[in-house]
């Protein structure tokens, strides 16, 4: 009979799995994740929504146009397309190869996760338009 019981203490120390705080780390890792997407995520999508427009606005012809007109321009398509983080104002001009004026822009956006933490994203739009 010692045998037998001296077998199953053994077998038991043998037995590996996950605990329960092991599984309360994994499921708060993932919280934490979970909420650093939902806070960083719209930054990404109004990043792109503004090198959609900037992207748009490069392939018309900018030559003929002041830089107040090419402002005003990007104001219009900016509020169709729900741009919020920027405005023609804080765009950036510049000339390509060829002479001609492209339009770019560089911005920082701050998110606050929680407690006095935030994240700083920073972004910048290619002159080229790609």
């Amino acid at each position: 009979m010692q045998k037998n019981t001296s077998q199953k203490i053994q077998s038991s120390q043998n037995q590996a799995g996950a605990t329960l705080i092991g599984m309360l780390l994994i499921a708060g890792a993932l919280v934490f994740l979970a909420i650093f997407a939902m806070k960083v995520f719209p930054a990404y999508q109004e990043y792109y929504s503004v090198k959609t427009v900037i992207h748009a606005l490069n392939k018309e012809p900018l030559s003929g146009m002041s830089k107040k007109e090419i402002m005003a321009a990007f104001n219009k398509r900016a509020d169709a397309g729900y741009v919020t983080v920027i405005q023609g104002s804080d765009l950036i001009f510049d000339k390509n190869s060829s002479g001609e004026t492209v339009v770019s822009a560089q911005y920082q956006v701050v998110k606050p996760l929680f407690g006095n933490v935030s994240v700083l994203l920073d972004f910048a739009t290619p002159s080229d338009g790609k």
